[in-house]
């Protein structure tokens, strides 16, 4: 009965989350031109564009729930009162719902899907020119960061432009295609983890995965959003389980991929020489060194993404370190993280309410990092370590 409840809970959380994601569907964007969607459509926008009250209302309390959700498997995982087919089903559900999800949360999606068109549709290099080169695009009207030319690696180049040749021109198929690669690469992530897990003995498999898997800010910005770390964290995580298994080769291989994605993780590299050179290190030691590592990157990537303007975190950076974190029997750690990933995503409470980011949005996020951190601290040291503590016996 419990096992029900809990996937009964979790699809309804997903469905929610699913369903709010299309009231943020650009005024711009039909997705498509059968009459009656155009109606539901309408209706959904009405509320995100609209009526911004209702809409923060609806966001603040689907992701309260999510979280008081994510709280009580927590619980349940380490109390064994939920089996492996339970917490499965619960894993491969929420992402089935949330793959066809709208990207409601970012706009990067519709910048992959026309730096791959500038290849495969226009045949020109992405990285001499930008997508306000194409005035005469309809994809223009609603996408954001038109002004730059392509940011990432090559490698992410070369798994996006396919797509849009399989898609030839439907931006909807291109679209969903996209949220399924992304949706793969998180299961894939997700079994990971738990191999993972079970090579470094950790006390307790099924935590890590719930700590990674059913995190709410892993939903939101590596399902919703289908931000492209989703995938270059797979690789990364991929190079550190073959590293483990002393398949060196394919570890520099995998680690390569994933730093030809988006570059960050080239600060892994000293960790596949540590372990190759230096063979008394233990498999646990590489994933805390991997953490600090990657960190480090976090907030390095924050530095330089507001090099012009001050330093701007974003929340889908945590992407890179959330399945490291689960993987570390730190509890302390462990805790901050769930409470500043609940605090990070108020970061899109003002534009949700105001329709526009605040000036100051630099400072309310840095403020926010700050204000998670310390209230993580505090409240573990408070109540939260005898809690804590109970989940790694």
């Amino acid at each position: 009965m419990l096992n029900k409840s809990l996937i009964s809970l979790w699809f309804l959380g997903a469905l929610a989350l699913f369903l709010y994601s299309f009231t943020q569907v650009d005024l711009s964007l039909t997705l498509s031109r059968v009459s009656i969607w155009q109606e539901i459509q309408k209706a959904f926008q009405y509320v995100g564009w609209f009526d911004r009250p209702l809409s923060t209302y609806l966001y603040v309390g689907i992701i309260s729930f999510l979280f008081i959700l994510f709280l009580w498997t927590i619980y349940l995982v380490s109390k064994n009162k939920i089996n492996k087919k339970t917490l499965w089903t619960v894993v491969i559900l929420v992402t089935a719902i949330l793959i066809p999800s709208y990207n409601a949360f970012s706009y990067d999606l519709f910048n992959y899907i026309f730096d791959a068109r500038i290849v495969s549709y226009y045949g020109l290099n992405p990285y001499e020119f930008k997508p306000l080169d194409f005035t005469n695009d309809p994809m223009l009207s609603f996408m954001r960061s038109t002004h730059r030319v392509y940011p990432y690696g090559p490698v992410w180049l070369m798994v996006t432009v396919p797509i849009t040749f399989i898609a030839n021109e439907i931006f909807l198929l291109s679209f969903f295609l996209f949220k399924l690669l992304n949706g793969i690469a998180f299961l894939a992530t997700v079994h990971l983890v738990k191999k993972i897990a079970e090579h470094l003995k950790l006390k307790n498999v099924h935590l890590a995965i719930v700590l990674f898997a059913l995190n709410p800010l892993v939903l939101v910005e590596g399902l919703v959003s289908a931000h492209s770390e989703v995938i270059m964290v797979f690789f990364a995580v991929l190079s550190l389980y073959l590293l483990f298994l002393k398949r060196n080769t394919l570890s520099v291989i995998s680690l390569i991929i994933s730093i030809g994605i988006k570059y960050a993780t080239v600060v892994l590299l000293p960790v596949l020489f540590i372990k190759m050179f230096i063979k008394k290190i233990s498999d646990g030691k590489i994933i805390q060194i991997s953490l600090a590592l990657l960190i480090f990157a976090v907030v390095a990537t924050s530095l330089a993404s507001g090099q012009n303007k001050g330093s701007e975190f974003q929340p889908w950076y945590l992407l890179l370190v959330a399945p490291l974190i689960a993987l570390c029997e730190n509890r302390l750690l462990r805790f901050i993280f769930v409470v500043l990933s609940f605090i990070i995503l108020a970061s899109y409470v003002p534009f949700l309410f105001n329709g526009i980011w605040p000036e100051d949005i630099l400072n309310y996020k840095n403020m926010l990092i700050v204000l998670g951190v310390i209230f993580g601290l505090a409240s573990y040291f408070i109540f939260g370590s005898k809690a804590f503590s109970k989940l790694h016996r």
